[in-house]
């Protein structure tokens, strides 16, 4: 195997069906080549090394030069923020996620995300209520899109006359991280940078209004709660709450968007869940495991000589973790590459694992639940109007930027 291989994978080409690229990379389970990063491909490794304190989440502990990781015009963008914690290691780690749950979910608020259930499912009829062409839906701009951003707002405390002023911020910066071959880089950047600081300067203003007078949002707890990790600064409030909107919206987009495309595909599972919305459960876990909605994970680093399968990776090395292959890795599950809800013990690596596994994870599961078992039951023959659908550009949040769909009509 060639370095090609990596290339290919992020070559926009092969976006719509990177797993036959996953199988060839898992035959060299440990990959590396000249300065490239070292590509982990199989299930027990990426297990293993997501819970391994040898591995780093810090930039700044990484030794091989920028130029050699190709993935590195994927990377978001710098900001004058400082890093969430998705870019810490323990304790600094610990601290600001232990502080970020305390408002969001156990042991301080358990009942958070399930009192949201009401809200997300008003959110969830308003839009599918506002679709007004049943010939041409696109599932993405109409409603895989809002829906998350619109939960983000309200979780935040985001007024609700400031809502669309908060969803054009996210669109902006949520395009930015998707690069565009041919496109003004200095005018991207500078469009994206500019979203990014009215955003800042906009959530700046709001946490000033919450530590005068606070509310029941998770931006005023953010902003006020003490606790023995102490009260968290301005900047790391901004930054946890930039961290809730791109990496909470972005997945979630993904996971809706690719879940219905797999549904339409597999219309058997489309009318079972049509029938029992609980069924929407095994469903969700299932599109983590098949269609995870961050593909791989290329921000790690090793910070010690770690040898797997004979392989040394050398301390300060970039790694790659890619956890869409080890979703499909034969050694792991059955008939892989088959999207079956009704397999047993899914445990996949779609939300990661160890001290950085998904934060977001059971809001995410609850918002794809909800939003799934809906448009199941109240879309009326569904159907794809282009398969595959154009995708985005990014290879790690990888999933379709529109899927036109059409359908007979809206169900009440």
């Amino acid at each position: 195997m060639t370095e090609a291989i990596l290339r290919q994978i992020i070559d926009y080409a092969h976006r719509a069906d990177p797993y036959p690229l996953y199988a060839e990379l898992r035959r060299t389970p440990v990959y590396h080549d000249a300065d490239g990063p070292f590509v982990l491909s199989r299930y027990y490794d990426i297990q293993s090394l997501l819970h391994d304190p040898r591995i780093s989440s810090d930039a700044r502990n990484l030794k091989t030069p920028a130029t050699a990781n190709p993935l590195a015009a994927e990377a978001d963008e710098e900001t004058a923020l400082p890093p969430s914690f998705l870019r810490l290691d323990p304790p600094e780690h610990d601290r600001l996620r232990r502080m970020t749950n305390r408002p969001f979910g156990p042991p301080h608020s358990p009942r958070r995300v399930h009192e949201m259930r009401g809200e997300l499912k008003d959110i969830v009829s308003g839009l599918i209520d506002g679709i007004d062409n049943p010939d041409r839906i696109d599932l993405v701009d109409q409603f895989s899109y809002p829906f998350p951003v619109t939960v983000i707002c309200r979780l935040l405390g985001v007024p609700r006359e400031d809502e669309a002023r908060f969803h054009s911020w996210a669109d902006t910066i949520a395009a930015s991280l998707d690069p565009v071959p041919g496109a003004d880089t200095d005018e991207r950047a500078k469009v994206s940078h500019n979203a990014r600081t009215e955003l800042g300067m906009y959530l700046a203003g709001l946490i000033e209004e919450r530590r005068k007078k606070p509310g029941d949002d998770m931006l005023s707890q953010l902003s006020t709660a003490g606790g023995p990790d102490g009260v968290m600064t301005t900047m790391e409030v901004l930054s946890t709450a930039a961290l809730l909107l791109i990496a909470g919206h972005e997945t979630t987009v993904n996971l809706i968007t690719n879940g219905m495309l797999t549904l339409l595909r597999n219309a058997d599972v489309l009318e079972r869940l049509r029938k029992d919305p609980n069924f929407a459960v095994p469903v969700v876990e299932e599109l983590l495991r098949f269609e995870p909605p961050v593909q791989l994970v290329p921000q790690r680093t090793t910070l010690a000589d770690i040898e797997v399968r004979g392989v040394t990776i050398p301390k300060g090395a970039s790694l790659w973790l890619v956890l869409a292959a080890g979703n499909r890795d034969p050694d792991r599950f059955e008939d892989p590459d088959r999207f079956d809800p009704d397999r047993g013990d899914i445990q996949h690596l779609g939300f990661g694992s160890g001290i950085h596994s998904c934060f977001g994870a059971p809001l995410a599961r609850l918002e794809a639940q909800l939003a799934l078992s809906e448009l199941a039951r109240r879309l009326e023959n569904p159907r794809l109007l282009e398969d595959p659908p154009p995708y985005r550009q990014n290879a790690v949040l990888r999933g379709p930027r529109h899927l036109p769909i059409a359908c007979d009509g809206i169900r009440p």
